[in-house]
């Protein structure tokens, strides 16, 4: 691969998670103090993404891997996205701001898939040559975050106040329209032709329904239950945290919310270490116990005395990602034979991004709500309650795979073409 093209890869990874950074994690807390939504409001608004990930295989599968280039699709996508982008930032109303959102991500999730595709054909040894262009999407995700902290300042106590948060729209949308005119110029990536047969693939494979049989596989079928239930203490931290650390007074929250991405990208050169030494199920139950920390700390710490608590608590978010999802990722390929792999990765990425956390963002709304009372009177009992239940279903989901799920060695193949 020439420098040329690893510069203009490494680019496009940055401006996709700079993008997703740049207002994603500050969406709790814009929605509650500029909108002031809901619980189930926020809820709702959150589950977005649940809707855009079950939508996202049919425009890859259905659309982009047939007829267009994909680096033409990933610039009209994120052309259309600097557009919406923009009427987030101009919408006063819950009722205005919804459609919007939706249809953003609607076409904002395919284009994760979109910037991978891009990548992978232009590079001859995957293995080695994507983690160091994919770091640059985590690096961007981080700039995004102490951009808003420490350049911007928009999520201080004062910029809270005067409703800056709004501006994290603007600057996702003129980052979006950076990267719907660079895709332009990125390598082209030109459909790939259908096999030999000409048989095109069914709309079950795109979803990877075809890889449901698989479940006759009890250990595959415990990890399949576990990945959608963990997914709801997965879906409030997502939603809850940084309205969580701003409300209770934590200075620059969303800068130090970026120690979570450091967190992943350091525990991603950990997690092979730890597969190989105690195990796909020790790894996956220590991710799992990780969640469970991390919400204890939530539910006890406070932005006084305790603050290493709240930061510990974020720092865990490497383990908690990496050693299930990643690991996870890496079983399901296993598991699923040479066949079956693609069909494999979108059962378990429909189950998880898609239905797992849809009904997370729900259930933390419903909790939100059920709670709503006791936070006017009494803000860090609010909050402990709320954090409470995270952890308790994360345990719940601990014990069910340490009990069902039956050790077995996975071994993995590196497969050449």
């Amino acid at each position: 691969m020439s420098s040329s093209i690893k510069f203009k890869l490494s680019l496009m990874m940055f401006l996709e998670f700079f993008i997703w950074g740049a207002w994603f994690v500050t969406l709790g807390t814009f929605l509650g103090n500029n909108l002031k939504a809901s619980g189930l409001e926020i809820s709702n608004v959150f589950s977005t993404q649940s809707w855009g990930a079950i939508v996202a295989p049919f425009i890859i599968g259905m659309i982009a891997d047939r007829y267009f280039n994909a680096e033409r699709i990933l610039g009209v996508l994120h052309l259309v996205g600097a557009f919406l982008m923009y009427q987030l930032y101009q919408s006063d109303s819950i009722s205005s701001f919804f459609p919007y959102v939706l249809g953003y991500m609607i076409l904002y999730m395919p284009t994760l898939s979109l910037v991978n595709s891009v990548s992978f054909r232009q590079m001859k040894n995957p293995e080695k040559e994507f983690s160091f262009i994919r770091i640059w999407g985590t690096i961007g995700w981080i700039v995004a975050g102490l951009s808003i902290s420490y350049l911007f300042k928009w999520d201080n106590a004062q910029g809270l106040q005067d409703g800056l948060l709004r501006n994290t729209f603007m600057m996702a949308s003129i980052a979006s329209l950076v990267l719907g005119l660079f895709s332009f110029v990125l390598p082209k990536t030109p459909p790939v032709k259908a096999g030999k047969t000409g048989e095109k693939e069914s709309i079950s494979k795109i979803l990877g329904l075809d890889a449901i049989k698989l479940l006759k596989d009890r250990n595959f079928l415990v990890f399949f239950i576990c990945s959608i239930l963990i997914c709801i203490p997965l879906a409030f931290y997502y939603q809850y945290a940084n309205p969580f650390l701003t409300e209770i007074g934590l200075a620059n929250a969303t800068g130090k919310m970026t120690i979570g991405q450091i967190s992943e990208a350091l525990c991603l050169l950990l997690l092979p270490v730890f597969f190989t030494r105690f195990g796909f199920k020790n790894t996956i139950l220590l991710g799992m116990l990780a969640w469970v920390i991390r919400y204890v700390l939530f539910a006890y710490g406070d932005a006084g005395q305790q603050t290493f608590m709240l930061l510990l608590g974020i720092a865990l978010h490497g383990i908690c990602y990496d050693f299930f999802f990643v690991s996870g990722q890496i079983y399901t390929d296993s598991k699923a034979g040479k066949d079956n792999k693609s069909a494999a990765q979108g059962l378990i990425t429909l189950a998880t991004y898609g239905v797992g956390q849809l009904i997370g963002f729900w259930v933390a709304g419903y909790v939100s709500d059920m709670y709503v009372d006791i936070k006017a009177t009494d803000l860090a009992l609010f909050w402990n309650k709320l954090w409470i239940v995270p952890a308790g279903i994360a345990f719940v989901v601990m014990i069910i795979f340490l009990l069902f799920f039956k050790k077995e060695t996975i071994q993995t193949q590196t497969e050449t073409n």
